[in-house]
């Protein structure tokens, strides 16, 4: 690695850490402006008992001690605090639990729409405006078109009450299946859609042309020049897109009652548990930060004539 490639990782890093810091002070100010408290709820809570809360918690000190003794606990301790909610329980090992399934689910998801989206769109390019190329551009139109949850229902009503090939509930190995195609079918339409249009414009290019006139093989033309500065756009794509996945999909999740992070991400926003809504936005901001400056790094692997400034 050279001194200006590190320079450059280097500069994405602190742009990375001032970026989190950002999410971490608007939605730490924004949630304390909304009207009402995690506590106001709570079945015939006198003042006194809310006093008590507060004061356990440390809600009754000023809004910057708050805020100073938040950030002083991510940086040192990495701590996001206990469950307003979930009593006993800190935020980090819920998020902990959840990710134990949401990342399983959202890394084999955003990997088969990977290699599937690859695929076609390689297929779809070389047979341009023929049959099998019409075919899964309407297919893609439509999955890009259809909202996750309306693809989540139709599986689960075809695939899990009529057919009975698969349990309704995500909480079984079994039960992942219908989760994973309904994360994996919008990233896959896109990528192969990404993948064609990419591809069809290098297939155009000069360099091709001449490895063609010079008698190179189809095979290699493809795969090794074509296929390859193809996949720009894709990891441009794929990098946040793995991020948003794996952090976990709130309808998916919801739809298919799969236990991750992003059923507790909805609840903890309906029950205003601060804390818990704050580490899984910091978590999700922080993985899709990480995965952008892979991305612009795998550039330099797939293509060595960018240049990274």
């Amino acid at each position: 690695m050279n001194s200006k490639t590190l320079g450059y990782i280097l500069k994405r890093l602190g742009l990375a850490i001032l970026t989190v810091w950002v999410v971490i002070t608007v939605t730490f100010f924004v949630m304390h402006a909304v009207p009402g408290g995690p506590f106001t709820s709570e079945k015939a809570i006198s003042a006194a008992a809310e006093a008590q809360l507060k004061a356990k918690y440390g809600l009754d000190k000023p809004l910057m001690t708050q805020y100073g003794t938040y950030l002083k606990d991510i940086v040192t301790k990495f701590d996001f605090g206990p469950s307003l909610k979930q009593r006993g329980r800190t935020v980090i090992v819920i998020i902990k639990d959840g990710m134990k399934t949401s990342a399983k689910l959202g890394i084999i998801a955003a990997f088969l729409a990977l290699i599937v989206g690859v695929v076609l769109g390689s297929v779809a390019a070389l047979r341009r405006n023929k049959a099998v190329d019409k075919i899964i551009m309407v297919i893609t139109t439509a999955f890009v078109s259809m909202p996750s949850f309306i693809m989540g229902a139709l599986l689960l009503l075809l695939f899990a009450v009529k057919l009975r090939l698969f349990p309704a509930n995500g909480s079984t190995p079994a039960g992942l299946v219908l989760p994973i195609i309904t994360l994996a079918l919008y990233p896959m339409a896109y990528i192969t859609r990404l993948t064609r249009s990419s591809m069809l414009d290098v297939l155009g290019q000069d360099y091709i042309r001449t490895a063609k006139a010079k008698g190179v093989s189809q095979k290699k033309i493809i795969f090794g020049h074509a296929l390859k500065n193809s996949l720009i756009p894709v990891i441009t794509y794929f990098g946040p897109m793995l991020a948003y996945i794996v952090t976990g999909s709130l309808v998916v999740e919801q739809v298919f009652a799969v236990p991750g992070i992003g059923r507790a991400f909805v609840s903890s926003i309906t029950n205003r548990d601060y804390p818990m809504i704050m580490g899984t936005t910091i978590i999700l901001a922080s993985l899709i930060v990480i995965m952008n400056l892979v991305s612009d790094i795998m550039y330099k692997v797939v293509d060595p004539r960018i240049t990274l400034e």
